[in-house]
């Protein structure tokens, strides 16, 4: 899912701007700016860690017919006659 969002173009695009607003002084600018470049590298990290558990190979088994199977079988007592 990561190719489809320009991660790494929009963090330099905000780092840059993060800089272009402190030489500026903006500082409301910087502090907003810093505040979405976490976000961005959050969401960058949950769409890494979402890569990684689903190319991970879980191993479900594969049950046997003897586990699957089971054989209950109930005898009657034999009818004795009066």
């Amino acid at each position: 899912m990561r190719p489809r969002v320009p991660g790494l173009s929009r963090s330099d695009n905000l780092i840059a701007r993060v800089a272009e607003a402190e030489r500026e002084g903006w500082l409301g600018e910087v502090e907003g700016l810093r505040v979405s470049l976490a976000g961005a590298a959050e969401k960058l990290g949950q769409l890494d860690t979402e890569e990684r558990r689903r190319s991970t190979v879980v191993d479900l088994g594969m049950p046997t017919f003897g586990q699957i199977a089971t054989r209950t079988s109930e005898v009657a007592a034999p009818c004795q006659g009066s």
